[in-house]
């Protein structure tokens, strides 16, 4: 029998079952901690506790306390419909809706704060032309810019030189550079009998060299190697077959896996062991550690929630 076929006949059997105890129930029975429950739903503990104990105090309002143990029951993987059936047969009698209409108000403008948007706007304005003027000033000016200057008509008016006479003055150098050159080469090319030879360079074959780099190569393969197999030997790897809210802490006391999982889902933690482990509705999950299958039933207590220690 299915959850919701269990919670459906607690309902049909007896008229006394509230929603508080529905939803406690099934927490309970997932192992899911108040305090998870109260940060997945975005709520303070004390009104997740309030939803339990069908105390709603911190809830004047009847259409948020719905919408609270709609949202609830959906994160337990409960029939919400259940659970608002079970609250409207205890308190929708008493229950009396205050629709909250807004109120729109309008407030007209201000004639200060239109005022001063001019003043403002009038001020930055003379700003920018006192500030044109004093640029112009400091010119020496007194024609405004853009109708020219005297050194730019200096420069349209000059003379362009024209390009041979630039070539001219630069081939004459070029030969009197080649004529130097000639008796210097001259001289070296009669003194070359002096010259001592020099022996070249002995080189180094790369087939004579110490094969250190691939000695180092093949460290560092190996390196990886044992670490990807430590690595691997360090994974638990779950499978949920039906919901459940699981937690594992690894050996430095960091929370590596949280969190309520649906079912059909499959994952891969990695960390350090030993591993602290607490997985709800442990008869619906698969764990495999180190290539073998862990037998969560058997670690499991009377409410179905298995807390024990794995790879001491």
């Amino acid at each position: 029998m299915s959850d919701t076929q269990s919670q459906e006949s607690v309902i049909n059997s007896t008229n006394t079952v509230s929603p508080g105890e529905l939803l406690s129930h099934q927490r309970e029975q997932l192992g899911v901690p108040l305090a998870d429950a109260a940060r997945a739903l975005n709520l303070r503990p004390a009104v997740v506790n309030g939803l339990e104990q069908d105390n709603y105090q911190e809830i004047p309002v009847a259409a948020y306390r719905r919408g609270y143990l709609r949202a609830y029951a959906k994160y337990l993987g409960m029939d919400d419909r259940l659970v608002l059936e079970a609250y409207q047969a205890r308190h929708g009698s008493i229950d009396a809706e205050r629709k909250v209409i807004p109120v729109s108000t309008t407030r007209p403008p201000s004639r200060i704060g239109a005022w001063l948007f001019k003043l403002v706007t009038l001020l930055v304005i003379v700003g920018l032309i006192a500030v044109t003027v004093m640029w112009w000033q400091s010119r020496g000016g007194n024609e405004p810019p853009g109708l020219g200057s005297s050194s730019t008509e200096e420069t349209q008016n000059a003379p362009a030189e024209p390009p041979e006479a630039e070539s001219a003055a630069v081939e004459p150098s070029i030969t009197s550079a080649d004529e130097n050159a000639a008796p210097v080469s001259q001289e070296q090319a009669g003194g070359a009998d002096a010259v001592a030879v020099l022996d070249p360079p002995t080189l180094v074959s790369s087939d004579d060299a110490p094969p250190a780099e691939t000695a180092a190569v093949d460290s560092d393969s190996q390196d990886t190697a044992d670490a990807e197999v430590t690595t691997n030997a360090n994974v638990l790897e779950l499978t949920f077959n039906e919901q459940s809210w699981t937690e594992i802490f690894d050996a430095t006391n960091q929370r590596i896996f949280v969190g309520l999982q649906t079912p059909g889902t499959s994952t891969s933690v990695e960390g350090q062991p030993p591993f602290r482990l607490t997985v709800g509705n442990a008869t619906g999950v698969e764990l495999r550690y180190q290539g073998e299958e862990v037998d969560l039933p058997a670690q499991a207590g009377a409410n179905n929630v298995a807390r024990f220690t794995l790879g001491e």
